[in-house]
């Protein structure tokens, strides 16, 4: 219920912000506007409001919603309204009216993102887990507990990294353009501070044709750091069999030194040699002594993206919370990192359709509305400034979206308008027609290959 409650909100609020940055502008330029509609298909609900007696109205398929507005194309228009009609206004007006419903969802994310820094908000601190091995994050220094203070992105200006999710913004953005980027390190408690280079435009060219470029796991970089302590055990599991305890802290395994909550996690999931679980000897603290178990897991059939492996299970919670931090702006200061944040996520976004279009990104990051309504669940159920932050996000990529230039988007109706200043004359009818129509079968595909993919990974294939 919490999903479908917080699905049906994100759209409402989306899609009216959206519809009401036209219709106010339409307003302003003296256009009468004829309807207001959440929603498209027959209207469930209307009424009227104001002197021109506009029409607000819910209609019955609530994915999108449309503002109709006076025009002789579509009409006998009365003579006494005809200098009111859309068609009539000056080209910069009518330009400004389909622009303003875009512009309206980016002033809509400046605003949410400013409330999230206003607000602030409990995250990771940029304290690293154990990089994977080979990866260009091993291969650049990086180890566990890895405190990373600082960041440069080709040879710019350092940026202060208050959060892992800071860090991975910065890594996510320099990763998409192709670029180094030097990390100011120390160690948990600020000592020994030294300065990496992590080399995130390898990590990009080694994905090859088709991947995401800005998947970040390519870079090696793990969860935020975890003390490698036991939590809750489950009755009977192995590692109570063993005789662990909640709270022990592992400090060996095997031979090995057992660096964080992360290591010791994928050494346990490897633990299976032919179907069976591969005991090893862990050193332990409890009480201030040290202890050595033997500990067996037990085999887990692992199914992921169409496939099925075996990996290894102790039944036990290893790792303690990350630490947090809480990351809050002032007022100046919220509002001028929520217009950077809608700016880059903007550019973001179009960078990885070129992308996708080129084959340099996969088109099964697409996303359509089961995946948005799966994360408006989500981040609703971890609270407020989650879901700000993910209302936001949406509200870029819808803005984004609608100034592509493709017929039936704003974006498309701008380069008519576009053709028309050039010209000095409309997009003749004939053109108008193979065009909507093309642009409705781009539309009709993408959002095919958009709920393909959100079928697909609730299905567990992607």
């Amino acid at each position: 219920m919490t999903t479908v409650l917080a699905f049906l909100f994100t759209l409402a609020v989306l899609i009216a912000v959206h519809e009401w940055g036209h219709y106010r502008m339409a307003v302003a330029c003296n256009v009468k506007v004829l309807r207001f509609s959440i929603g498209f298909g027959r209207v469930v609900y209307s009424r009227r409001i104001g002197r021109d007696g506009c029409e607000f109205a819910l209609s019955a398929i609530p994915l999108g919603g449309y503002v109709r507005m006076l025009d002789e194309r579509d009409g006998s228009v009365p003579p006494a309204d005809r200098g009111r009609a859309f068609n009539q206004r000056p080209l910069w007006q009518r330009s400004a009216i389909v622009a303003a419903g875009p512009a309206a969802n980016f002033i809509l994310a400046v605003c949410l993102y400013a409330g999230v820094n206003w607000i602030g908000v409990q995250e990771p601190r940029a304290v690293l887990g154990s990089p994977a091995a080979g990866s260009p994050a091993e291969r650049a220094g990086l180890r566990a507990g890895d405190w990373v203070r600082e960041s440069s992105r080709a040879g710019g200006p350092w940026v202060e990294l208050r959060s892992m999710t800071e860090l991975r913004w910065q890594l996510a953005q320099a990763a998409l353009a192709g670029e180094a980027v030097e990390l100011r390190i120390s160690d948990r408690d600020g000592r020994g501070v030294r300065t990496v280079r992590l080399h995130t435009e390898r990590a990009a060219g080694e994905a090859g044709s088709g991947q995401d470029p800005v998947a970040l796991d390519r870079l090696g970089l793990g969860p935020p750091y975890s003390e490698p302590v036991l939590g809750e055990l489950r009755s009977g599991g192995p590692a109570e069999r063993a005789g662990l305890r909640a709270g022990d802290r592992v400090l060996k395994f095997g031979e090995q030194i057992v660096p964080d909550a992360h290591w010791l996690r994928q050494r346990i999931r490897e633990s299976v040699r032919q179907g069976a679980g591969v005991p090893a000897e862990w050193t332990i603290e409890r009480g201030g002594r040290l202890q050595r178990v033997e500990v067996t897991p037990r085999v887990h059939r692992l199914e992921e993206g169409g496939s099925a492996r075996d990996i290894g299970r102790i039944d036990a919670f290893v790792g303690q919370p990350p630490e947090t931090v809480l990351v809050r702006r002032g007022l100046l200061e919220g509002i001028a990192v929520g217009a950077e944040r809608t700016w880059e996520v903007a550019a973001l976004t179009l960078r990885t359709l070129g992308k996708m279009l080129v084959g340099e990104a996969s088109i099964r990051h697409l996303s359509g509305p089961l995946t948005i309504a799966d994360f408006a669940g989500q981040t609703a159920e971890r609270g407020l400034v989650h879901f700000l932050g993910f209302l936001a996000l949406v509200s870029v990529s819808l803005g984004v979206l609608n100034l592509l230039p493709l017929p039936m988007l704003d974006g498309g109706h701008l380069l008519y308008h576009a053709f028309e200043a050039v010209t000095g004359r409309p997009v003749p009818d004939p053109w108008l027609e193979r065009l909507q129509r093309g642009g409705m079968a781009v539309l009709l595909v993408m959002m095919s290959v958009a709920l393909y993919n959100d079928v697909a990974r609730l299905l567990g294939f992607h």
